[in-house]
């Protein structure tokens, strides 16, 4: 088994673990490479040799690996799931940031997990992503894909955005707000948690709509079968604003006419490698810091 190992580069405690992560592996003789820019990074800070790095060094990080290391937090688990695309690589996320809902296993954590995943001690958590497709005056752009969520988000305005949502072709409501989330239950607790939308646990079968500071109070938060087929049609009211998937953005400018956002259930998943003793109730306790006097 080959371990890929990738992370965020613009942390500074991504570096002292993984020297000490690839000298494990390579003492237990685990087969193992590195992120490209991983690699460099590690040359450049005089952590491991430069002939050492550069030999192991890899850029299609996910095709050269049988399990894929994401050092960093859930934002760098977002990366590491558009590197897998539909490969169904699994991917073990180790904490540097700060929540890390997704990166479960905290970074002094990292050699006892690898040594469980190779002793066969873990589980696979299948985890939905959805496929959004921009379209603009009828030419739907190429589908993008997010495990977390789809967000139509105002930028730099006081104005509204007012968008029309159908599901399964059938009105469902006209949104005046900041913005729109669509989250998968993975996605739950990030975005849409702090815009008051519900959290979901994992194996749940559904998508949530949660509207950004809604114009109207009625307006709340929804959940949908994941079979739904959700169309978002946007008036700007001469603003422009972003549509995001998983982060990364694209601006849509205010004289944009005729925007619509196609979302439905992707057709491939994200495996995410589970260990025992970690559930996702204990997750949601100890990062919500839920029984704690004053929360």
């Amino acid at each position: 088994m080959t371990y890929g190992i990738t992370g965020n580069v613009l942390k500074d405690g991504l570096w002292a673990p993984v020297a000490r992560l690839t000298t494990w592996m390579e003492a237990q003789g685990l087969p193992f490479c590195l992120h490209t820019e991983v690699a460099e990074g590690l040359e450049q800070r005089g952590l491991l040799d430069a002939g050492y790095c550069r030999e192991h060094a890899v850029d299609a990080i996910a095709e050269k690996s049988d399990v894929l290391l994401s050092f960093g937090g859930d934002g760098t688990m977002l990366r590491a799931a558009r590197l897998v695309g539909d490969r169904g690589t699994p991917v073990l996320g180790v904490n540097i940031g700060r929540l890390g809902f997704l990166a479960k296993v905290e970074v002094n954590e990292v050699e006892d997990a690898v040594a469980q995943v190779e002793a066969g001690d873990y589980a696979l958590e299948r985890r939905m992503l959805v496929e959004a497709r921009l379209r603009i005056g009828g030419e739907e752009r190429e589908p993008r894909y997010a495990l977390n969520d789809v967000v139509l988000d105002k930028s730099g305005s006081t104005d509204m955005l007012q968008v029309e949502a159908y599901v399964d072709g059938l009105f469902l409501n006209t949104y005046w707000a900041d913005g729109l989330i669509v989250a998968t239950p993975t996605g739950s607790t990030a975005y849409s948690l702090s815009a008051g939308g519900p959290i979901v646990t994992p194996g749940s079968d559904v998508l949530t709509i949660t509207p950004i500071a809604p114009h109207t109070l009625t307006a709340r938060p929804i959940v949908l079968p994941a079979a739904s087929t959700l169309e978002l049609r946007v008036e700007t009211r001469g603003i422009g604003y972003l549509f995001a998937v998983d982060g990364p953005s694209e601006y849509v400018g205010a004289d944009t006419a005729d925007v619509a956002v196609t979302i439905r259930r992707a057709a491939h998943e994200v495996q995410l490698i589970s260990l025992p003793g970690r559930s996702y109730y204990q997750t949601l306790r100890q990062k919500l810091m839920w029984g704690q006097e004053g929360t």
